[in-house]
């Protein structure tokens, strides 16, 4: 694929007759113009309406939250010194709190797969952005999933790379190899073993047959390209890596000066989280990579993304706030591990016959973010 098919008038004739909830952006400007040359020459992206862009209005999914950015967030200056040309704001929900994409005050963006349902989130503008193909990628950020539940649920790319904090920045995107470019990688095919994985970690919930199917032909596929694979189970310290992404997820959202509905929820428990809880938390994290490389002996594990397809628009924010945490995980019970651990995450889409693409989601355990790249393009070349 040419980065040159995606062009600023290939973009404009797209955009034509579409409605907010069917592109996805809350901010949009197509008449900017790269303001350097580089090895990103060509791109054209967006940014998560989390992430300031100096001169383009920042929402934090809220009306009210809205604001004119002054500066540009470090991240996404080094995307435009390589010379990506920044057009506009993707849209997330409130404070990119939940695994939908239901703004307050902002228009709720349309899954292109599954009209009526939830494209996922809180990458999920962009999701809808890449998946219309009315761009080739689009820069989003992951703290429990929000990069991969996406574009699972919109049937593109989703990598989660590695890092220092539970969040990082990253991209959806049509392909692996788009992402590895944008984040300066070389993919490498490693020697890597790697552990299936289809019951749920972090939920008690029925995953759906079609995306255990999809699970099976990609470790099938991995098989065959000479991978070992083996069957493995929940770690026995699930449910205290679960307790512990909730403790520093939501002690971050403690000091907010404006928060209602479900984001004083967050806030609320963020306040009962203890200096101590918070402290354990953070040694659970640093010292979780050994304690999965020691129960599963693989250097990867393959699950699905999502346990069921997207619900309806609104159907978490229908739910009481406890419920809608709970409902969400139900959903996605694989993801958050990765943000914890701090490890790198993909989800790929996997052909289901008679239906949409589903995600499959590939972690690394031991592999490092080239390698988990390189292995991801064995299941989406």
């Amino acid at each position: 694929m040419d980065v040159n098919e995606f062009t600023l008038e290939q973009l404009r004739e797209d955009l034509a007759g579409l409605s907010p909830e069917e592109h996805g952006f809350t901010y949009l400007d197509v008449e900017r113009r790269p303001q350097h040359h580089g090895r990103l020459s060509g791109w054209i992206l967006s940014v998560k309406d989390l992430t300031d862009v100096a001169g383009m209005p920042t929402s934090l999914g809220h009306v009210e939250r809205t604001y004119m950015a002054e500066e540009t967030d470090p991240f996404v200056q080094e995307l435009i010194d390589a010379g990506a040309l920044i057009i506009g704001k993707s849209a997330t929900p409130e404070l990119g709190l939940r695994v939908d994409t239901e703004p307050v005050g902002l228009p709720h963006p349309d899954n292109p797969l599954y009209p009526g349902h939830t494209p996922g989130g809180s990458s999920g503008g962009a999701a809808v952005q890449v998946a219309r193909g009315l761009l080739r990628a689009a820069h989003a950020s992951d703290g429990g999933g929000s990069i991969r539940v996406p574009a699972a649920a919109c049937g593109v790319v989703g990598f989660k790379p590695s890092g220092e904090d539970l969040s990082v920045p990253g991209f959806i995107t049509r392909s692996v190899a788009d992402a590895a470019t944008l984040h300066g990688l070389q993919p490498r095919t490693p020697r890597a073993r790697i552990g299936v994985l289809t019951a749920p970690l972090f939920a008690e919930v029925e995953v759906a047959p079609h995306m255990v199917r999809a699970v099976n032909e990609a470790a099938a596929r991995l098989e065959g390209a000479g991978f070992e694979t083996v069957a493995i189970s929940p770690y026995p310290q699930a449910a205290a890596t679960f307790e512990a992404f909730q403790h520093i997820f939501t002690h971050r959202l403690a000091d907010l000066d404006f928060a209602e509905g479900y984001a004083g929820w967050i806030r609320a428990q963020g306040r009962r989280v203890t200096d101590l809880e918070h402290s354990l938390a953070r040694w659970h994290a640093i010292v979780l990579p050994g304690v999965l490389t020691k129960f599963w002996q693989v250097d990867a594990i393959l699950t699905p993304t999502l346990a069921f397809d997207p619900p309806r628009r609104g159907h978490f924010l229908a739910l009481d706030h406890q419920e809608n945490f709970d409902e969400q995980t139900r959903w996605s019970p694989w993801g958050s591990l990765f943000n914890v651990a701090k490890l790198p995450a993909i989800s790929v889409p996997w052909p289901v016959p008679h239906h949409p693409p589903v995600g499959v989601h590939l972690g690394g355990i031991t592999l490092d973010d080239a390698s988990l790249l390189g292995l991801a393009h064995v299941l989406h070349p």
